[in-house]
């Protein structure tokens, strides 16, 4: 399974760029799956309120899940969840491309969302980064090593993504 992930503090554009990168697969024939990692403490909000999932599902998701307090939305009960068990329900259905909002600690290949420098110092700690999607001009951040886009250029960001994409499916 083509798993990735979208990281960054809240309010960094976690969910903007799952919703944005929902719509171009989509377009483009892919059918994503996304999870969600509700890291406010206790259970997701559970109701049809406009929450980050609900905007998975209206960007074009076919599987849409959220994980909090051990609660998955997927209406299952366990006492935790963890993502491999969420992403092996997943791999029974038919999915091209797996985006995860959160998880920091999981391993899967990371997409990063900075606001600031602060928010790298903190991060620093992540594995398998492939990418950094900053709100602050990407000079003031050169130090990254890893491929820089500006929060600002979303259709160079979302082709180099889909690109990435193409190259893990073959």
């Amino acid at each position: 399974m083509n798993v990735w992930q979208v990281v960054g503090y809240k309010n960094s554009g976690k969910t903007t760029l799952i919703e944005k990168w929902v719509q171009t697969a989509t377009k483009e024939g892919y059918r994503v799956g996304t999870v969600k990692h509700h890291g406010h403490g206790g259970y997701p909000e559970r109701s049809d309120a406009y929450t980050d999932s609900r905007r998975h599902e209206r960007a074009g998701a076919v599987a849409v899940s959220v994980e909090g307090g051990g609660l998955l939305e997927l209406h299952a009960w366990q006492p935790t969840w963890s993502l491999a068990q969420i992403l092996s329900l997943y791999k029974l259905l038919p999915l091209d491309l797996v985006l995860v909002e959160g998880y920091k600690k999981e391993t899967y290949k990371k997409v990063v969302m900075l606001r600031n420098k602060d928010d790298w110092a903190s991060l620093s700690q992540l594995s398998n980064i492939i990418a950094v999607i900053a709100w602050e001009s990407p000079s003031q951040l050169s130090f990254i090593p890893y491929p820089l886009f500006s929060i600002d250029d979303e259709e160079s960001y979302l082709h180099w993504l889909m690109n990435e994409v193409k190259k893990a499916n073959e």
